[in-house]
């Protein structure tokens, strides 16, 4: 009776957050007081003790250092450097896109798609690049990243490895899903651009000189913000040569203002880096992080408001719910019934698969962390009989719950629909959809063939 009503009420949550724009990590924490209580008798003191409080600071200070990062306008500063490197290669672009999703990731940037988006769309239009390639691009290379060792995905996941008596190494955990994002990159840049390498367009040559939205740091000069605000042909009235020196002028001052690196952008990039150190020397990244930003905020009161509005605090109440909730499932016996439920079954083989591609189709529609916070535990048991190999099995589930981020109904999916400059959104939605349902089969198909079939035998 307390295992069917603790995995019913799993089922709930999951169902809810992903037909309700509530967090699953909200109910989640409802769920364990209600089920810890009332059903598997644990007292509340207990189930408080449960909650992660590693975790949210890992949550709490990388978002924080990257949150002054994007607010103060590093972020920005980076990415116009990057465009004048690739200037008038459309082809260049794409993959610029790709590297910039993927090292703002790793740096610990879980938002970085959100970042990138509304930057990355219109430049897809102006160089004339398919949507739907930027579209996989800036997925691929964001999510190839997320399991770089400083990240909340990493840490988590291998606390939760360990928790369960497991072990994977941070080095492989991280490059195995990039080698594999990559490929998938690969595979979509050769279907979808081919053309990219062809006769530039006409305006791509002087996009990035005159028609390519450079960000403006924040903090500029007010008359540099109302300047960067002008697009190329914004002036109302006045004949096109008028209006393309006008353009110019404006693009020089926007030049001025990005090219310039302040002391704000400076102290930022050096607080980035002491993180990483931090972390190479066995730091707690949360706590590295929390402290940075901290002192970051302390030398930047102007942005503190801006920066914690930026925090992820639907991540944070994502990983401490659903942590706090697997705990109680954890303590009340339904993790252990579950895992000795899969392991009657007649061929691991098929089990993992079946279990690869469930958590791949949950993710398309629901929370990809959440599914990996979930699935972990209750693979436990399926792990620990021999017969599947755990870092494998850990690395190809941990791919298959991320790689499809790229749906439309995915966090990423929609801020990159939300962006894209398409005449038809609906049939951009469609095309998303197509290819995330593609990304789902054979996604799972090569980690399973890659990772689990070679290491079973």
């Amino acid at each position: 009776m307390v295992y069917a009503v603790s995995v019913a009420v799993l089922v709930t949550i999951f169902v809810l957050a992903t037909l309700r724009p509530i967090s699953l990590g909200l109910l989640a924490f409802v769920a364990a007081f209600a089920v810890g209580t009332a059903v598997s008798d644990i007292p509340l003191d207990k189930i408080q003790s449960f909650f992660p409080g590693d975790l949210f600071f890992t949550v709490l200070g990388i978002t924080l250092l990257f949150g002054m990062a994007q607010v103060n306008g590093t972020i920005d500063l980076l990415l116009q450097k990057a465009l004048v490197v690739v200037r008038g290669k459309r082809w260049a672009v794409a993959w610029m896109m790709f590297v910039i999703a993927a090292a703002l990731m790793s740096f610990g940037a879980v938002l970085a798609v959100g970042m990138l988006a509304p930057i990355a769309m219109p430049l897809a239009k102006r160089f004339g690049i398919k949507p739907l390639l930027m579209s996989a691009m800036l997925g691929h290379g964001a999510l190839g990243a997320a399991f770089s060792p400083i990240t909340v995905y990493s840490v988590s996941t291998r606390q939760l490895v360990e928790d369960q008596g497991f072990s994977v190494s941070p080095s492989t955990l991280f490059l195995v899903p990039f080698g594999l994002n990559l490929l998938l990159a690969v595979v979509a840049f050769l279907v979808l651009g081919r053309d990219l390498f062809g006769k530039e367009r006409a305006e791509s040559t002087t996009v990035v000189e005159e028609k390519v939205p450079v960000p403006v740091a924040a903090g500029a000069s007010g008359e540099s913000a109302r300047n960067a605000g002008t697009g190329a042909g914004g002036a109302d009235t006045g004949v096109r040569a008028h209006q393309l020196s006008e353009d110019r002028d404006l693009t020089e001052d926007r030049d001025r203002t990005t090219s310039r690196i302040t002391p704000a952008q400076c102290v930022t990039l050096a607080a980035i880096a002491a993180m990483l150190a931090a972390a190479f020397y066995g730091v707690e990244v949360g706590i590295a992080g929390t402290c940075l930003g901290v002192l970051l905020l302390l030398f930047m009161p102007g942005h503190a408001r801006e920066a914690m509005s930026v925090v992820g605090w639907p991540a944070v109440l994502l990983v401490c719910g659903v942590m706090t909730y697997m705990e109680v499932l954890t303590s009340n016996g339904t993790i252990r019934f579950l895992g000795d439920a899969a392991m009657e079954l007649p061929s691991v083989l098929l089990t993992s698969l079946v279990l690869l591609l469930a958590v791949a189709l949950l993710s398309c529609v629901g929370s990809s962390f959440g599914l990996i916070l979930i699935a972990l535990p209750l693979a436990a048991p399926l792990l620990s009989s021999g017969d599947l190999p755990p870092a494998a099995f850990v690395i190809a589930l941990s791919f298959c719950a991320t790689v499809v981020d790229v749906s439309p109904f995915s966090s990423n999916g929609v801020l990159v629909l939300s962006s894209a400059q398409v005449e038809d959104k609906p049939r951009f939605q469609r095309q998303m959809l197509v290819y995330s349902g593609y990304i789902c089969l054979v996604g799972t198909l090569l980690a399973w063939g890659l990772l689990i079939l070679p290491t079973s035998w």
